[in-house]
């Protein structure tokens, strides 16, 4: 018998993405500015991504954000959400 998939095939993407490799355990950080910095460092550092090191790192947010959906408490979707802004100032971009 062949093996079930895993439903969290988020998890997967965002575990194993060609874009970049993340830091463990980067989005459950409680700072935003921390999160931030994990995505800068690794967006910048990642030599197999298609787009700019901002684009790449904000997807890479955007995207866990859009698939945790309603999974997300007010509070973590709020750090999150923040770390969008710590994001933009860290690449000098417009908040």
């Amino acid at each position: 018998m062949s093996k079930k998939k895993s439903k969290k095939w988020s998890q997967h993407v965002t575990d194993n993405s060609d874009a970049m490799d993340l830091d463990k355990g980067v989005f459950k950080q409680r700072s935003a500015k921390k999160i931030a910095d994990s995505l800068k460092q690794s967006s910048e550092q990642s030599h197999r991504r298609k787009s700019g090191p901002f684009q790449s790192a904000m997807s890479m947010l955007n995207f866990y954000i859009n698939r945790a959906g309603d999974q997300l408490s007010k509070s973590r979707r709020t750090t999150l959400e923040k770390a969008k802004t710590e994001l933009r100032k860290d690449f000098g971009r417009k908040p």
